[in-house]
């Protein structure tokens, strides 16, 4: 075959090759993030599943604890109630979130009926030497399920961060400018009329789309922010920001801009942009002027 004809189709190729491997990057980071949310929902439903049987043999247990024929009858009516949402339990799929908060929920009122029971037996039989022993057994069992609920635990808060974490957004390429009334570029702060901060919010297929309000933080060399009149939560407090602005995010990257009207005098030094979303610093970046 003669050189100008296969020189193209290798060309081609290539292209084709290297199309076909973004594609499938793409579907791959789209295939984890919903693997790792299934994944998040199915260990909830079985914490949950696990809770409610261990409340249930708690029931049964107890009343071979005492001869109150009253107590024991309203133990039983509580452990056929909470074998019967264990029940209902087990027929949800654990991406039926209604039904699973319903289900939450009613677990929360087990629990605390449960506790209540609890501190009756405890009072009417804490001179019984037996029962102090089969207790001893009973919190021994408790502590066991509690640790297996614990290691269920601690398995969907690591796939909670990594889902929260996949879909946190991002903010790059931060630039700060100091602009004349006219819009013209200045070096020196005290010449500055307006300050300009621009950047990008990257592309994130994992995060959800739509409205979704910045805050945007400038702080001076003292320490100071520049005041925008309004706080964002970060870290369990309330922080002053100088901007808020709110755009329509669909999952591609997007240019952002916002400008500061200066009415005060800014001295020479390093100032600070830093970008919130969400409750999360997504950026930030130091610039120096003099």
């Amino acid at each position: 075959m003669k050189k100008y004809v296969w020189i193209p189709l290798v060309v081609v190729i290539l292209i084709l090759l290297a199309g076909l491997v973004g594609l499938g990057y793409f579907f791959y980071q789209e295939r984890e993030s919903n693997i790792a949310m299934q994944e998040l929902a199915a260990l909830d439903k079985q914490e949950m599943e696990n809770e409610y049987e261990r409340f249930a043999q708690q029931y049964s247990e107890m009343k071979t604890q005492i001869t109150n024929d009253s107590i024991i009858a309203q133990l039983t009516q509580e452990q056929l109630r909470t074998q019967q949402l264990l029940e209902e339990l087990r027929r949800v799929k654990s991406d039926d979130a209604k039904e699973i908060a319903r289900l939450k929920r009613e677990l929360a009122t087990v629990r605390a009926v449960l506790r209540d029971y609890i501190m009756q037996i405890d009072s009417l039989n804490r001179m019984n030497q037996n029962l102090l022993a089969e207790n001893t057994r009973i919190q021994n069992e408790y502590d066991e399920a509690t640790r297996q609920i614990e290691g269920l635990s601690s398995e969907r808060e690591e796939l909670t961060e990594r889902v929260a974490m996949a879909a946190q957004l991002d903010a790059s390429g931060i630039n700060m400018s100091l602009l004349k009334k006219n819009g013209k570029t200045v070096k020196k702060i005290k010449d500055c009329k307006n300050i300009s901060v621009s950047f990008n919010i990257a592309r994130n297929v994992t995060a959800s789309n739509g409205s979704r309000t910045l805050y945007i933080r400038i702080t001076t060399p003292t320490g100071e922010t520049l005041d925008g009149g309004g706080t964002v939560s970060y870290e369990n407090r309330n922080i002053t920001y100088s901007i808020k602005k709110t755009i329509e995010y669909t999952g591609e990257e997007t240019p952002v801009t916002v400008y500061w009207n200066v009415a005060e005098y800014l001295g020479p030094g390093t100032y600070t942009v830093s970008i919130f979303a969400d409750g999360n610093m997504i950026g930030s970046r130091s610039f120096t002027f003099n």
